[in-house]
């Protein structure tokens, strides 16, 4: 029952590394668009540019959050909604053959508002001074995105070490019920040779008694 469990715990295991790649990947894309937001802002925050040319700068600005919002909206693994509050009270991986054997994580929300990234509307480069107070809001958001994917990494890296362990483990337990249950095939390679050699001087013994006998009526005739 124990190795049955543990080789199940490996694929919960490999299927939670799956799940949480998927998030990691997902909020890599979002980094990245914060980070061109950043850059947008820096250039809508020099005195060359005309109104004008700020609301171009914004319409950048306006598509790349709603991408941010919508990669947080559709991104789910098997049905679960993974970076929009789906996960925000945590999932729960079943990584031992045991009762408790668990490991629990947390993904918060990365909308663009209303989430980690904790922008609003008003938000806007539309101004020297807005784009420079949204400098202040990308570095804030490319912080807790960062501190996300640094915790999803730290979990997927400590699936790793949960699987290599339980693969140990298993293989050992199989090497200990094989003790018992399998044959030693030493032992019973001794015990034919054994038995083979019995058989053999038996017949031999029995064919000598059969000899002697054909010598005995041969005096008789």
């Amino acid at each position: 029952a124990e190795i049955q469990g543990i080789k199940m715990a490996i694929r919960n295991a490999a299927d939670a590394q799956a799940l949480l790649g998927t998030a990691e990947g997902a909020i890599e894309e979002i980094q990245t668009m914060l980070l061109r937001l950043r850059e947008l802002a820096v250039q809508s925050s020099n005195g060359t540019n005309t109104t004008a040319d700020r609301a171009a700068i914004q319409s950048e600005v306006d598509a790349l959050e709603a991408e941010i919002t919508r990669i947080s909206d559709d991104t789910t693994w098997a049905g679960l909604n993974l970076i929009n509050s789906g996960l925000s009270d945590g999932i729960t991986f079943q990584i031992g053959a045991d009762s408790g054997q668990t490991i629990t994580h947390s993904i918060l929300n990365l909308a663009n508002t209303g989430g980690l990234i904790a922008l609003s509307t008003a938000d806007t480069i539309g101004t020297l001074a807005l784009a420079n107070n949204y400098i202040s809001f990308m570095d804030n958001a490319l912080s807790a995105v960062a501190t996300e994917r640094e915790q999803l990494g730290a979990v997927m890296n400590r699936l790793d070490h949960t699987i290599a362990n339980l693969d140990n483990v298993a293989t050992n337990l199989a090497l200990a019920k094989g003790r018992i249950e399998d044959a030693d095939f030493a032992a019973e390679t001794a015990n034919l040779a054994r038995t083979q050699v019995l058989q053999q001087a038996s017949m031999a013994m029995l064919a000598q008694a059969n000899a002697s006998k054909q010598n005995i009526l041969t005096l008789f005739q």
